[in-house]
């Protein structure tokens, strides 16, 4: 069991499984609260939890003092700019174009390794593998709802979402590179606290006090929301910074989102139930993740020949 929890695979799997369950809160919370505004508060008690979790406060601010430049980088990077493009993105265009596109994040974050790492190259078998999970997230996201007649696509929408995955890509690159003697709960708890006071900042002139009476479900959601973000964050920053942990790999694992997204939709939302065209989006993107595997124990086997050789 101690071996499971310390697996790469196995905290990928958790952390997107944890991302997946954003999107019912994220709509509940919507429902009171403006989008800038709203994501700039729970990634605000996000942070508060990680610092008080954290079980030194000297040994906490030495580190914030050490690495402000990078953790303020992270914080304009991963939490204001990636969240303002990702929520001006989804508000123009159709919820199955909007998914399509965050769906196909791992292929732009391949890419941006690509040319960041020497040893995360694309090669044929890992091409092929997230050229599928992008066809499953397509089967899934464009299958289950048509477009409805006279519906434009803004290409403002679709520029944004591009915007937020590059963005992606970059913040996954650098935190992959971060200082050693930064830890990663550190950095994803200053990470989203000063990004969600940037957020919160930014929300007052551009949203203006959005918020209305508000129910007990909102506050559900924003405690599950903050939590989240915290352990997915966390769980991720300390994946990306493990030795031999490809950032494109890793976030192949990504295609799990709309996966897991689309079964508690049908769980919690009475109007959603399973279909077929789900189910075949939900097995192509399996059949990725298995050539994915595939690919990343035929390039391991690969390094200890080489390894033997010399």
């Amino acid at each position: 069991m101690k071996n499971l929890f310390s697996n790469t695979i196995f905290l990928a799997i958790v952390a997107c499984l944890l991302w997946s369950s954003a999107f019912v809160g994220v709509k509940i919370g919507l429902q009171y609260h403006t989008p800038f505004q709203f994501a700039g508060v729970r990634f605000t008690l996000s942070g508060l939890m990680l610092f008080f979790f954290f079980n030194s406060y000297r040994k906490y601010m030495a580190q914030i003092k050490e690495h402000w430049r990078f953790i303020s980088l992270i914080g304009l990077l991963q939490t204001v700019i990636q969240y303002m493009f990702f929520y001006s993105g989804i508000n123009l265009l159709p919820a199955s174009i909007a998914a399509l596109i965050i769906g196909s994040s791992p292929l732009f974050i391949s890419v941006v390794s690509h040319f960041s790492f020497q040893n995360d190259k694309m090669n044929w078998l890992k091409t092929i593998s997230i050229l599928l999970g992008v066809v499953g997230v397509a089967i899934i996201s464009l299958g289950r709802r048509e477009l409805p007649s006279g519906v434009k696509i803004s290409l403002l929408g679709i520029a944004l979402l591009l915007a937020n995955n590059f963005v992606s890509g970059f913040s996954n690159v650098l935190v992959a590179k971060k200082p050693a003697r930064l830890t990663p709960i550190v950095l994803s708890s200053s990470s989203l606290f000063f990004g969600g006071i940037g957020l919160i900042i930014i929300s007052i002139p551009v949203e203006g006090y959005g918020i209305k009476s508000l129910a007990p479900e909102y506050f559900v959601a924003l405690a599950w929301l903050s939590f989240l973000s915290a352990a997915a964050f966390t769980i991720w920053f300390g994946l990306l910074q493990r030795p031999g942990v490809k950032v494109s790999v890793l976030n192949t694992w990504k295609f799990l989102v709309p996966v897991a997204g689309a079964m508690l939709s049908w769980m919690i939302i009475p109007d959603e139930s399973p279909d077929l065209i789900s189910i075949a989006g939900m097995l192509v993107i399996a059949s990725s993740l298995l050539l994915l595997n595939y690919s990343n124990r035929k390039a391991a086997r690969l390094e200890r020949e080489n390894a033997k050789a010399i």
